[in-house]
Parts: C-alpha cells; structure tokens; sequence
C-alpha cells in the first residue's frame, strides 16, 4: 500500500508538473505574440499604379505580390522597396484570379482566365521566385496545356500533402498532379462524384444523395496513388440540406440544415454530434490541421473542440464576427489569426486557442502619431491612415519578416511592422 501510494504520488507529481509547463507554455505564447506585434507602425506604401481594389496579396521571400480585381499582378521587392514588375504583361488580355506559393519548387503559381470570353479558358503558369525578382515574369511555363480547363471547371492545390487538382466538369474527371514536378499521378472519372475533399494521406469522395435523402455514398482514397481505401453510404436526416461535408483528418465532418454539426470516424463510423447546450449552433468553422482542433463561431461565442468531440475552450469575444467575405489570416502554427474588424478600422492579432487580443494595430480612437511615427514618410503616401483603415481588402501577414501587409479599394498596398 505505501509503494501504491508512492507511486500514486509521483504520478500526481509528474501531472501537476506536466499541467503547469503547459500552462507556462502558454503563457510564454502569449507574451512572445505581444512582445512579437508591439509597436507596429506604418512603414511604406506600394503604388499598383492601377485603383482597382485589391483582393489577394501574397508574400514570399521578401516580395510581395498583390492581385486586383481587375486581374492585374504586381509585384514589389521588400528589400529596395521598389516595383519589379507586371505578371500580366505576358499576355495581356488574361486576367489574373489567383496566386499560388508553390513552396515544393519555390515559385509563384498564377491561375487566368481570358477577359472576353463567356466561358473562358483557365491556365495555369509557374514561375521561379528569383525570376521575378530579376524582374523577368516571363521566364516561367504553362502547367496543365493538356487538360483543356474551361469555366466552371478548376484547380485547387493541396499544400499539405504536396498535390495539385484539377477537374474537368464536361468530362468528369479529377486528375492529381505532383506539386514539385507536375507529373499527373493519377486520374478519377466518376460522374457521380459532386466533391472532394483532402486532409493529411486521404481525400474523400461524396457522390450524390441518394434518391430518397438518407445517405451520403463516400469513398476514402489514399491520397498518394488513389487506392480505395474505405467505401460506405452516411446516414443523413431527411428533407434536411447539407450545408457542407469536411475531412479533417480521420474524421468527417457534416452539417446539415438547423441540426448539430456532426463528426464521423472514417474507421469504425461511429457519429458525434458536437453539442454543448449553452452555446447555439455555429455559423461559420475554422478547422486547425496541425492542432487537431476545430474552431466553431456564432454571435461573438467561439468554442474550440477536439477530434473526440469534446469543448477544449470556449471564450466570448465581440472581435470575432466570423462571416462570408470577412478578412481573416492564419498563421501556419495555427496559433493566432489576425483578424480586420471594419467598424473598430482595426487589425486584432487573436489568440486562437484563448481568444485573448495579443495586439490591436488602429482603431477608432487610435492616436495616428503612434501609428506612424515617420511623419516625413507619412506625407509622401497618397492616403491618411483613416483612409488605410476604413478600406482594407486584403490581408496578408509575414512570418518571415514579422509583417503585416494590407491592401485597399484603390489598388495600394501598406506594410506594417515594428
């Protein structure tokens, strides 16, 4: 008995000590985003020379790229601060709809589509990163010529494990391409299949609902070869729409319209619901790959659950307005989002798993000499800080650099830094 309880003992010890290192830790978290986010001004202003808004910026090896409505790419050294050059002018008449960090080969993907066409061709070109810093956006190639990819057809790449997809809606066919050599690996045709969804070595089919609308047939594919791992049919409620069907992980995850958000185990198919009676159900989800962790909004209430099915966390934050067409940046340890509030005309760096504001850049009642304290600089840009504030469009932050970029209706660009 006292050896149990020597041993019961030591136990509770290397609990408490393990409980308190994790609690240290996440403290030691919370104050190196501080300290990482204090005193971030406004540094320099980028011209696109184009006032079209501004819808996606990109940042890789100290440049910046920013996509406009319009189509048009720019790209800027962060070093010199000076433009480079124009992704568009390789062919003019193409519009730019998205840029891509292909991280396997270092370089930029951009996908376009012809501006005059009804159903216009998609392509794809890659280009080395040094390139363009060379200033020669042409250097690159085509990706993809064979495939013939027409609107609504489309292009999706999946960073996590390496792989780029394409589907061609006319013909039914998903095809998966290497991600550092193009090579096609693969190919699916089934007309059956209406989406596919990739988490780490797996993708999952979802074919169409049965007639009656009292499953969902899946299939679960080895994401390298594309091998039938796993085919079952998934019970849904009927004359209930299904919002959305996510695999994260070994779990799927299905929301059907005014019930709970659902998780299914792909191996033994036992369902979840992801129920907790105080809090109502969610408006809109983040799923945290590299934590295991999904976050769930709904009126300022955010609850962070495990793949078990089970509330970690939950805080009350009026920041957190998660919707459609919002602007939100992860960053890659999926540790803080930076978040734009439009009506504070702040930038919130939040605590993903505490919900706690490690820093806010701006605001309402933001003294403008703190946030830019270079008033020489200040007066060579072509917009006030309220201005910048009022119409950001696009968000992007830095890792590297510990940066902060944002971009406005009028097709400029503004790095923050400290």
């Amino acid at each position: 008995m006292a050896e149990k309880r020597k041993r019961c003992s030591e136990a509770h010890n290397i609990a408490h000590k393990l409980e308190s290192r994790e609690i240290g830790n996440k403290s030691i978290i919370q104050g190196h985003s501080q300290i990482m986010f204090r005193n971030f001004e406004l540094q320099e202003e980028f011209d696109t020379n184009q006032p079209s808004k501004i819808v996606q910026i990109l940042s890789a090896r100290s440049m910046i790229f920013a996509l406009g409505k319009s189509g048009l790419c720019a790209a800027f050294d962060r070093h010199t601060n000076e433009k480079l050059c124009f992704l568009n002018l390789i062919n003019p008449h193409e519009q730019i709809l998205r840029l891509f960090h292909n991280k396997e080969n270092n370089s930029l993907i951009t996908i376009s589509a012809h501006a005059s066409r009804k159903f216009p061709i998609i392509k794809c070109r890659t280009t080395p990163l040094e390139c363009i810093r060379r200033a020669q956006p042409d250097a690159g190639f085509a990706l993809f010529e064979g495939e013939k990819l027409i609107c609504p057809d489309s292009v999706k790449f999946d960073r996590i494990n390496g792989k780029v997809l394409t589907f061609s809606a006319k013909r039914h066919i998903h095809k998966v391409f290497d991600m550092k050599s193009y090579k096609l690996l693969y190919s699916i045709s089934d007309k059956e299949v209406v989406d596919i969804m990739i988490s780490s070595g797996l993708m999952l089919l979802a074919s169409r609902v049965t007639p009656c609308g009292s499953s969902l047939p899946l299939k679960i594919l080895s994401i390298d070869d594309g091998k039938v791992l796993k085919s079952f049919h998934l019970a849904l409620l009927p004359n209930k729409r299904v919002h959305f069907v996510d695999l994260i992980h070994d779990k799927i995850f299905v929301h059907q319209e005014n019930e709970w958000l659902q998780m299914v185990d792909v191996q033994s198919e036992k369902m979840i619901e992801l129920r907790k009676q105080e809090f109502e159900k969610p408006s809109a989800l983040i799923f945290f790959h590299g934590k295991r962790l999904i976050l769930t909004f709904h009126s300022g209430i955010v609850c962070v659950w495990n793949l078990q099915g089970e509330v970690v966390a939950s805080y009350r934050n009026h920041l957190v307005q998660i919707f459609p067409g919002c602007i939100v940046h992860l960053t890659h340890d999926d540790e803080l989002f930076l978040f734009y509030d439009k009506i504070e005309c702040s930038i919130n760096i939040i605590n993903s798993l505490t919900g706690n504001c490690c820093a806010k850049i701006g605001g309402n009642d933001s003294d403008v000499g703190k946030i830019c304290r270079n008033r020489s600089n200040l007066s060579l840009m072509q917009n006030t800080v309220q201005d910048i504030f009022e119409n950001i469009t696009a968000l992007c932050y830095d890792e590297e650099r510990n940066e902060i970029y944002t971009g406005n209706k009028n097709g400029f660009i503004h790095a923050w830094s400290n």
